[in-house]
């Protein structure tokens, strides 16, 4: 892509501001965009899928399970994809959950989740212990999130569809860690983007930052004392980011910024630029951000900045936040929730089935059945001071747990998401195909596959790795695989 192709008014001001590093930063729009792929540790190690990929891979200097692949090689379109044992993630983006840092046993929000690359990563780190609460406000990108989520295999999280405000009121002071991935200006995504590029203008930018503190605001409210608050954008206007931290900053004493470990790449954050602004319009193109709180700059040095012309990637921007763990901490789930009940007769046909078909009963210990649907809760690991899971009543949830299946009558059917999150030695009938094999097409197209064997569910598998399931009679089993999934 050329720089002409890039807003007239958003290319003076990014050479006002970048000044002698501006050429640079020009040049790498000339260059083609990389596509990223970030392995599936809960599934596969990225030293094995190392070994056992197909594509050429360049490691993410800041993602240890991070690679640059070349787009030409259709990574989504492998049987892998289907798999889970990785998603396509922009490389930049994968600095934002390796700088949130989410640890086994932790209770996280994701607070814009969709479509998940941040939310299947922070999965992939907590490896199934704690929570994740995987949130989206949109009604139809909620369900792209969740289909994400249940093709990477994740059993801990639950999955809502609300405003940040009504979850703030309902689990205040609660999370080890929230994650606020804004909206903005998309000014990192240029490169990517020609809906992005038409779309700019400095009116854009101003209205962003003022939702963007508005929304931390309100996450602000979950982090619980000594929690962490982690900002992050796609954009590269001073406004929308040390802007925003700044003001934030100035309205909250207890938080501040912190300084995470930087790899090759991560550049700092820029608090000379609001200098600038307050001093003047850069380039005279955009107006100083009124109360830009230039008593917070000091710390605003140690925000990170990536940009396509120092590292893979494109343009993003983080701010990890620490919440003084001196406060008091409130108490954050007013009532215990009312989990729905499972009767005894869907118990048994759900176990009836796990006996005939899995070496296992995954959560049986803590089953809720939503409608039809019956699901395995988070919450292994609760503890004394978080001994039930978040009150979930009154609120909008699209998932409360792991999806294990549905009740169609008095019998138990399998879902896609419990074969998902299986590995191939908890079913006891398994086909496995090779990755290269004209019937793991002919699977992912939804089509019929001969196979002798018991009758019954089999759990069809790549390479060892769960698809989906299928279903055998008279020696041929049957694609299950979901219908809105399906390979052409």
């Amino acid at each position: 892509m050329m720089a002409l192709d890039l807003p007239p008014l958003f290319l003076a001001r990014m050479a006002g501001l970048l000044g002698d590093e501006f050429p640079a930063f020009l040049a790498s729009y000339q260059r083609p965009a990389v596509a990223g792929l970030r392995v599936n540790t809960l599934k596969i190690s990225a030293v094995e899928f190392h070994r056992l990929s197909p594509f050429t891979l360049d490691p993410v200097p800041w993602c240890p399970s991070g690679f640059v692949v070349p787009e030409e090689e259709e990574p989504g379109k492998h049987p892998y994809h289907a798999a889970g044992l990785y998603y396509l993630q922009e490389p930049s983006a994968m600095a934002v959950a390796e700088l949130l840092d989410p640890q086994p046993g932790e209770w996280i929000l994701d607070l814009a989740a969709a479509p998940g690359g941040k939310a299947t990563h922070i999965a992939a780190r907590m490896q199934g212990r704690g929570l994740l609460v995987a949130n989206e406000v949109h009604p139809q990108r909620v369900w792209e999130l969740a289909q994400n989520l249940e093709r990477w295999g994740a059993r801990h999280v639950i999955i809502t569809n609300e405003s940040p405000g009504r979850l703030a009121g309902r689990w205040p002071a609660f999370f080890d860690a929230v994650l606020v991935d804004a909206p903005c200006s998309g000014e990192g995504m240029f490169r990517k983007s020609a809906a992005a590029r038409r779309e700019w203008s400095p009116q854009l930018v101003k209205g962003c930052a003022g939702r963007q503190l508005a929304i931390l605001a309100q996450a602000a409210r979950l982090v619980r004392p000594g929690g962490k608050l982690v900002y992050a954008t796609c954009t590269f206007a001073p406004e929308e980011n040390e802007g925003v931290v700044a003001r934030f900053l100035q309205e909250h004493s207890e938080f501040e910024l912190e300084e995470p470990k930087r790899a090759a790449g991560l550049a700092a954050g820029r608090p000379e630029w609001l200098v600038a602004l307050e001093n003047g319009p850069a380039s005279g193109v955009l107006g100083r951000p009124a109360g830009s709180g230039l008593d917070a700059t000091l710390q605003l040095a140690r925000a990170v900045r990536l940009w396509p012309h120092l590292g893979p990637g494109e343009g993003h921007f983080i701010a990890v936040l620490r919440r003084h763990a001196s406060e008091s901490r409130a108490s954050a789930v007013a009532r215990p929730w009312r989990q729905p009940q499972v009767p005894g007769p869907v118990r048994e046909a759900y176990r009836a089935f796990c006996a005939g078909h899995l070496t296992l009963d995954p959560g049986s210990q803590r089953l809720a059945l939503v409608g039809s649907y019956l699901y395995a809760l988070p919450g292994d690991d609760l503890t004394p001071d978080r001994p039930d899971l978040p009150d979930l009543s009154g609120l909008r949830f699209i998932h409360p747990g792991w999806w294990l299946g549905s009740m169609i009558g008095q019998r138990f059917e399998p879902s896609h998401a419990l074969a998902l999150g299986l590995r191939r030695e908890d079913a006891r009938r398994v086909l496995d195909l090779p990755a290269s094999s004209p019937e793991v097409r002919a699977y992912l197209r939804g089509e019929m596959l001969s196979a002798p064997g018991e009758p019954g569910w089999v759990l069809v598998t790549v390479d060892g790795f769960p698809l989906g399931w299928g279903r055998r009679v008279a020696g041929r089993v049957k694609s299950r695989y979901p219908k809105g999934l399906r390979q052409i």
